[in-house]
């Protein structure tokens, strides 16, 4: 039907001569087979000041946006998305583009959607296209020049609708209502400013969102059950997994944003700890990186906990944060035999060295 539609107001449009009463329509397109040639415009610094910010704009929005197009699509059909050799084919696309002077190709949503919609499924969708596209390049430039443009807008507008999933949009309001803010305000910009201004846009707010969380990490403590067992707590209850044996566990990234927090939750944990602390156990099992800062407050608070008699040691620290602190002097600083596999491990070593001293 939409494609009825089309070819009624074309012929419409040719039969009514629409654009003499002041409708706009496409006019005279170039017919044939583009040619294919190296680009070889004139190079200068003013061409290249006005060709960068074009050319950094089209990148943001073919990177983004083929991007989000090709995971959605692929988490609607359960397929496997592998996005950097998905980039890899729109470069050499792009290529092609460059060398015979047609538009430049990303992974469009409308396109897509057009493609979806109609039952495409497999790379034959694409060769119909292709042979659909040179039969209007070679026979019907003429008649597509007596288009309306409304009538463009109007199957970009009415795909763009399909691509809206309210559904969708409520659950993510319900679930996580800082995402959904996002994205609507990434479509009104969109809509009233600009696809490129939008995708930066959504960039800054999902990179403030996201640090946002890591900034403040709700860190736990693990306390000891009656049975034996381990239970997570709030850092605030200073609960102890054994009596001396605090395990405090980070859960994000140690970075300059969130390692104040590191310093004043451990302060806190061993000011006034009852019974006082023997050991002082980082879980870094979360944790996959350490800036520099974080380290710098790391080796701070192992300070700050051997002023107080205070042994500090870590468990579950992965090979490349273990390769960050070797690197920052932080692990030779605690010792070797300080650095655990396992919480368990902890406990029967704490056992140990606590049995001994009484005895």
């Amino acid at each position: 039907m939409p494609l009825f539609a089309v070819l009624t107001v074309i012929a419409a449009s040719y039969a009514l001569n629409l654009s003499s009463h002041g409708v706009p329509v496409l006019g005279p397109i170039p017919s044939g087979l583009p040619q294919i040639a190296i680009p070889s415009p004139p190079m200068s610094g003013i061409i290249l000041q006005q060709l960068l910010p074009t050319a950094a704009s089209m990148f943001i929005i073919i990177l983004a946006q083929s991007a989000a197009t090709s995971r959605a699509y692929a988490d609607r059909y359960n397929e496997h998305l592998d996005e950097n050799l998905d980039l890899v084919g729109l470069g050499l696309a792009n290529i092609g583009a460059a060398i015979s002077g047609t538009f430049v190709v990303n992974g469009s949503p409308t396109k897509t959607e057009m493609v979806d919609s109609a039952g495409g499924r497999s790379q034959f969708a694409q060769l119909t296209t292709v042979a659909i596209v040179l039969a209007v390049l070679l026979f019907l430039t003429g008649p597509l020049s007596f288009m309306p443009f409304a009538v463009l807008a109007a199957i970009v507008f009415t795909i763009g609708v399909d691509l809206v999933d309210v559904k969708q949009m409520r659950q993510i309001f319900i679930q996580r209502p800082s995402e959904f803010w996002i994205a609507i305000f990434t479509a009104g910009t969109v809509v009233f400013v600009g696809v490129e201004q939008g995708i930066i846009l959504a960039i800054v707010l999902s990179l403030i969102d996201h640090t946002r969380r890591g900034y403040r990490p709700k860190n736990i403590v693990l306390a000891g059950d009656p049975d034996g067992g381990r239970r997570p707590r709030p850092v605030t209850s200073k609960a102890q997994l054994l009596p001396g044996l605090i395990v405090y566990r980070f859960n994000h990234s140690l970075y300059y944003a969130n390692c104040e927090q590191l310093k004043t939750e451990v302060h806190d944990l061993v000011t006034d700890a009852k019974p006082s602390l023997s050991w002082f156990c980082l879980d870094l099992s979360p944790v996959d990186d350490v800036d520099f800062s974080a380290a710098e407050a790391l080796r701070q608070t192992f300070e700050l906990l051997k002023q107080q008699g205070i042994r500090l040691l870590c468990v579950e620290v992965q090979m490349t944060v273990h390769a960050e602190l070797e690197r920052y002097g932080i692990a030779e600083l605690i010792g070797a035999q300080y650095f655990f596999g396992r919480i368990h491990d902890v406990e029967v070593s704490y056992r140990q060295t606590i049995g001994s001293a009484a005895s």
